[in-house]
């Protein structure tokens, strides 16, 4: 009888040990959504809406739509103040008050960073590398210590937007992978320096081009950079999504394993009018993240849900003109 009821109880533990990782994942996992307009839109006048039609809080209408996480971009010294300290603060206060995880992504720019731009901030012209060394840590500690002031913790940080090409440019440009990675190190240093337990995220956009991520991510080991998350964008068409889809997952895959690191999807997006489409899109992405071997899949964010149709000309949110979140959010 004590040997059945050992055996049952073994059975049982077994059962639980084999739960646990995946329970882990479920409960980690990040379904997210970029909302560094929202403060902007507001003040513009913008309502949001849940399915009643009643005007509800943006943050709790995503809430409600199971977005456990909140991306909030940081420009240097912006035009308007958009995306300042403060801005973030506003926002990611508004986010902690739901219950949702912060990531900050770090421009280093007083505006828009992407792979065709990497403009330094104003203020930073004329430093040398060693200066603008200084800069990125400086900048970057003094964010992340004003949110921990204010009482915002900061689950991850992106050490630029991307970075395809670089950031800073000239100097931080891949043309030297060295000055890059002494950049980004800043950055990284910064952020465990407020937030030790913090992941930094080091980001690229074409998350179907692996060959891409390969190219980088070799030469930026091999100079030393240091990170813990690979970052992605992700923004395929209604007509080749579910190519790149298939190709985004071998990329996730391929680096995952590659360099032993997470993976997440740090932007999404698709033309808000196909909202059907956009569906199928997210769930797929989203399962192929899910699907990461040894669950180094950490999470989908969509760019941006919350923006109206066609605001400051962008079209790839998921929201109508009526103010409510198309089904493009269904999947999370």
């Amino acid at each position: 009888m004590l040997s059945k009821i050992l055996r049952a109880a073994l059975a049982a533990a077994a059962l639980v040990a084999c739960a646990l990782p995946i329970a882990a994942h479920a409960q980690t996992w990040a379904g997210g959504s970029d909302v560094s307009w929202v403060d902007q839109e507001e003040s513009s006048g913008k309502k949001f809406y849940n399915s009643s039609g009643t005007q509800t809080d943006p943050f709790v209408l995503l809430k409600n739509l199971s977005i456990n996480a909140i991306r909030l971009r940081v420009w240097v010294n912006p035009s308007g103040g958009w995306n300042n300290g403060a801005d973030t603060l506003y926002m990611a206060k508004r986010a902690i008050a739901q219950g949702q995880r912060v990531m900050i992504d770090f421009h280093y720019s007083d505006s828009w960073a992407d792979p065709g731009k990497q403009t330094i901030p104003a203020a930073w012209t004329d430093h040398s590398l060693a200066a603008l060394q200084s800069k990125v840590y400086s900048h970057t500690y003094d964010i992340l210590n004003y949110l921990k002031s204010n009482g915002v913790t900061v689950t991850w940080v992106q050490v630029g937007n991307e970075i395809n090409s670089g950031l800073l440019w000239p100097t931080g440009s891949t043309s030297s992978f060295s000055n890059l990675a002494a950049l980004t190190n800043q950055g990284y240093a910064a952020t465990k320096a407020v937030f030790p337990s913090a992941q930094v995220i080091i980001h690229l956009a074409n998350a179907y081009d692996d060959a891409d991520f390969r190219w980088f991510f070799d030469n930026f080991k091999a100079a030393g950079g240091k990170w813990d998350i690979t970052g992605m964008s992700h923004y395929p068409t209604t007509s080749n999504w579910s190519t790149l889809n298939a190709q985004a997952g071998t990329t996730m895959n391929d680096v995952a394993s590659r360099y032993a690191k997470p993976v997440m999807i740090v932007e999404v997006g698709m033309d808000y009018s196909q909202a059907a489409t956009a569906k199928s899109m997210v769930a797929d992405i989203i399962a192929r993240n899910k699907a990461v071997p040894s669950s180094r899949g950490l999470g989908v964010f969509y760019w941006e849900p919350e923006a109206y149709p066609g605001w400051q000309g962008y079209t790839l949110g998921a929201l109508t003109s009526a103010g409510k979140f198309t089904a493009a959010m269904d999947p999370f």
